[in-house]
């Protein structure tokens, strides 16, 4: 029983990071922009800890990886594009901005999930383009050039120490 407890405790991490990414689209879809960003942000502190837990307590799966990935590219993915749309002003290369950030970073967690690496990652990770969106959004602001320069960095072949 102990045991089956212990299993879920990463993946319930995991959900936490899916629904704070569920709640900044809510927020957001309501016009509460300063609270969608807070919610990115926990994402984040879920999504830190959840991998962490999983290896910590001798608990990785399949099952783990393929949902947090799946989490990830909510409110990491789709919910800092969301919130970037919603701030800047409308225009073609916003709307390109909005396509590319989230195709980019799902493209960035398929290639991180068929080969991980240790020590380091191959390409910005969505976690920390996901945080700059809202740290900006915390102030209002956004940027097409900005976001796009994110989605080309988390597929670039940059090497960036793991934390």
């Amino acid at each position: 029983m102990i045991n089956q407890v212990v299993k879920a405790v990463p993946n319930l991490f995991t959900i936490g990071n899916l629904l704070s990414g569920v709640f900044s689209i809510t927020f957001n879809m309501n016009g509460y922009f300063q609270q969608a960003a807070m919610f990115i942000f926990l994402s984040v502190i879920f999504d830190f800890f959840d991998g962490r837990l999983a290896r910590r307590l001798k608990v990785n799966s399949e099952l783990g990886v393929e949902l947090d990935s799946l989490a990830d590219i909510v409110s990491l993915g789709v919910a800092p594009a969301l919130l970037f749309y919603s701030i800047e002003p409308s225009s073609l290369i916003t709307t390109f901005a909005f396509m590319l950030y989230p195709t980019m970073g799902a493209l960035r967690l398929a290639k991180f999930n068929i080969k991980p690496t240790r020590g380091f990652f191959i390409g910005l990770p969505i976690t920390a383009a996901g945080l700059i969106i809202s740290c900006m959004a915390i102030f209002l602001y956004s940027n097409a050039l900005i976001t796009i320069l994110l989605s080309i960095l988390m597929v670039s072949p940059i090497k960036i120490k793991k934390l």
